[in-house]
C-alpha cells in the first residue's frame, strides 16, 4: 500500500498536476483516502522526501520540493546575484544584517587597505531565495573610491548589484575555499552547525585604487564555479 501511495503522488508531480509548492494531503486524509494506517502514509512520504519530490515541514505538513536556486558562476566573472537568482525564476530578498561607517579594525589587512582615508564602510548582509537563505556576505568599501555609497543605504538593494551598475572596475582577485558552517553561520544560513559552504572572497580596484573586498558564504549545494578554456589559453 505505501509504494501505491507513493506512486500515486509521484505520477502527479511528475504530470505536472501538483506543482512546486503544492500542498499535499496531510497524513490524515491520505489514511481516509487509502484506507490505511499512519505508519504506512509516513512510509510513502518519508521515501518521496529521501528522493527529494517533497518537502516534510513541521506542524505545517508536506509540499512539493522547490528546485533549489542552484548557481553555476564562470570563476572569473563577477556575479550579480539578484539577477542570477531572479533568472532561475525565484523571488530574489536581500537582508541588510549591518552597516557601519567606522575606523579600520586592529589587525585586519583588507580593512586597511580600504581605509587610507580613516574610515571605511562595512556591510553585513544576507541573500534569500523564494524566503529561504543561500549566501551570507561581508563587505567592505572605500568611502574614497566610492563616495556615493556613504548615500546608499542598502536596505534594499545588494551592495554587490548596486556597485555593478554603477562602479568601474578594472581588475579583480579571486579566491575560492570551503569551510563548515560554524554556528553563527548556519543560523543564519537555517541549516545543522557543520553544513559544507563554498567561501569566496573577491578584491576589486580601479587602477590602483582598491574598490571593495566582499565575503561571500554559500551553502555548498546551491553554488558551482565554472571554468571554460580551449586549448592554446592559458
Amino acid at each position: 500500500m505505501h509504494q501505491r501511495i507513493r506512486d500515486d503522488i509521484q505520477g502527479r508531480i511528475l504530470r505536472g498536476e501538483w506543482a512546486p509548492g503544492h500542498r499535499v494531503p496531510s497524513e490524515h486524509e491520505l489514511m481516509a483516502e487509502y484506507a490505511c494506517s499512519r505508519m504506512t502514509v509516513n512510509k510513502a512520504l518519508t521515501q518521496l522526501a529521501s528522493a527529494g519530490l517533497i518537502e516534510r515541514r513541521r506542524r505545517a505538513g508536506s509540499f512539493v520540493a522547490r528546485p533549489h536556486p542552484h548557481l553555476e558562476q564562470v570563476a572569473l566573472q563577477i556575479p550579480d546575484i539578484e539577477a542570477q537568482v531572479t533568472e532561475r525564476g525565484f523571488a530574489y530578498r536581500f537582508e541588510l544584517l549591518q552597516r557601519q561607517l567606522r575606523a579600520p579594525r586592529a589587525g585586519q589587512a583588507e580593512e586597511r587597505a580600504l581605509a587610507e582615508g580613516g574610515r571605511v564602510l562595512a556591510l553585513d548582509s544576507r541573500h534569500l531565495a523564494d524566503g529561504r537563505p543561500f549566501a551570507l556576505e561581508q563587505r567592505l568599501i572605500d568611502p574614497r573610491a566610492v563616495p556615493a555609497a556613504i548615500e546608499q543605504d542598502f536596505a534594499a538593494q545588494a551592495p554587490g548589484s548596486w556597485l555593478l551598475r554603477h562602479v568601474p572596475w578594472t581588475r579583480a582577485e579571486h579566491r575560492i575555499s570551503a569551510i563548515n558552517a560554524d554556528a553563527a553561520q548556519a543560523r543564519l544560513l537555517d541549516v545543522p552547525e557543520a553544513t559544507a559552504c563554498l567561501v569566496i572572497e573577491r578584491r576589486t580596484w580601479r587602477d590602483d585604487q582598491p574598490v571593495t573586498w566582499v565575503r561571500q558564504v554559500f551553502l555548498g549545494s546551491f553554488y558551482d564555479l565554472v571554468a571554460r578554456f580551449s586549448p592554446g589559453l592559458r
